[in-house]
């Protein structure tokens, strides 16, 4: 199969991909019509989890967890390159987005960014190939915009070991991760650390939870922790405050802005299939002006997120990304995916709120992709700091 870009790329930014890059892009669409595209709404409907011999090993095949880092990385390749990847998945599936992004940047990239290098060379390979499905544990029931300073989950040093009490919420796949990276206040200093926890340490309980009607497929759970103990080796080493954290975010944060370009594709592909199909008044919808405005408005959206996003992927592999590009990167895809996926689902009528039509998934998916890394309003506040140099969090 040869490379070709996709419709939405109005302005061929796809192009600008290697070679070798764009080969994987076409190797991994191929992988997903075929594994993901045909289970997505079924999985959906029913709130459960990819086949994971079929889905997570077959990503790890294609060498999508642990591009980044050296020690999995399969060839050189761009931030650039990686935030594409994160589109093409999310424009079939936001949940296979979100899990790539969970596995690949905040689980790996905790342990890359704040782990040792015996930790990286223990831990990494093992998650690249699939051999463990991770979750991230920063999220708190009481502490979601406020974690820097909220966080209520502790840590106390208990020899050569740690002692871990707390809980935490919406933890993407914690009910089904062999790990989970827990992010805790230490006892003695006050300050966040990251650990290597086990999900079968005794203490650890994860429950699902129930009746989410947005990424039904990615299993969030609500996770315990009562005197979890987990050994000194395990805590990320580096990271020694909320620092480390916020680094590990800044890295993801710019991929959930892909995903949300991605996932107005998505919806967006599926509005213009219909008005090609659907006839009213004798003719394809697709022939009326103001459905032929609905979709012009769309691709204004999606083409404007794009350049934004291929610019701040540039910035981070040039070494010049700072938290509030990534920031507003998450803060307008996001903003502009909403207003997209309403006008997809608007062009389709009442088709537009079946599943089978394809728009409906991307349209209350959206929701979830609007909030996760870091709320429109937080975003919008680190980068009105930047603006003004004055804080205004509370």
């Amino acid at each position: 199969m040869s490379f070709e870009t996709i419709g939405a790329d109005f302005y061929g930014f796809e192009n600008k991909l290697t070679d070798q890059e764009k080969d994987l892009i076409v190797r991994l669409r191929a992988f997903l019509d075929e594994n993901v595209r045909p289970f997505a709404n079924d999985l959906w409907a029913r709130a459960e989890f990819f086949d994971r011999d079929v889905v997570v090993r077959g990503l790890a095949d294609l060498g999508l967890f642990g591009q980044p880092w050296e020690e999995t990385q399969q060839f050189p390749n761009s931030a650039v390159f990686r935030g594409w990847v994160a589109l093409e998945l999310a424009r079939v599936d936001a949940s296979v987005a979100t899990l790539v992004g969970m596995q690949n940047g905040l689980v790996m990239g905790s342990i890359a960014e704040a782990g040792s290098p015996e930790q990286r060379a223990q831990w990494l390979p093992k998650f690249a190939s699939g051999e463990l499905l991770g979750a991230f544990g920063l999220t708190e029931p009481l502490s979601g915009s406020d974690t820097a300073q909220g966080l209520q989950t502790v840590a106390k040093r208990d020899g050569d070991n740690w002692v871990i009490n707390g809980a935490k919420r919406w933890i993407g796949n914690g009910s089904i991760s062999d790990v989970t990276i827990i992010w805790a206040r230490d006892a003695d200093d006050n300050q966040v650390k990251g650990f290597i926890v086990p999900t079968s340490t005794p203490g650890y309980s994860a429950t699902r939870i129930e009746n989410k009607q947005a990424l039904r497929i990615v299993q969030n759970a609500d996770i315990v922790l009562e005197n979890v103990v987990v050994p000194e080796a395990n805590r990320l080493q580096k990271s020694q405050s909320f620092r480390e954290t916020a680094a590990v975010l800044r890295l993801t944060r710019a991929e959930v802005a892909w995903a949300a370009v991605g996932n107005s594709i998505g919806a967006y592909e599926a509005a213009v299939k219909y008005a090609g199909e659907r006839i009213q008044f004798g003719k394809p919808i697709g022939s009326h002006q103001l459905v032929q405005e609905l979709l012009a408005k769309s691709l204004g959206n999606i083409t404007a997120s794009i350049g934004l996003v291929t610019r701040v992927s540039e910035m981070l592999d040039e070494g010049v990304q700072k938290d509030e590009h990534s920031a507003l990167a998450k803060e307008f895809t996001t903003s502009r995916m909403r207003e997209t996926v309403a006008w997809c689902r608007e062009l389709m009528g009442g088709n537009g709120i079946v599943l089978d039509y394809g728009v409906m998934r991307f349209f209350a998916d959206a929701e979830a992709i609007y909030s996760y890394e870091g709320t429109r309003e937080m975003n919008t506040l680190i980068v009105g700091r930047a603006i003004t140099g004055k804080a205004a969090f509370v």
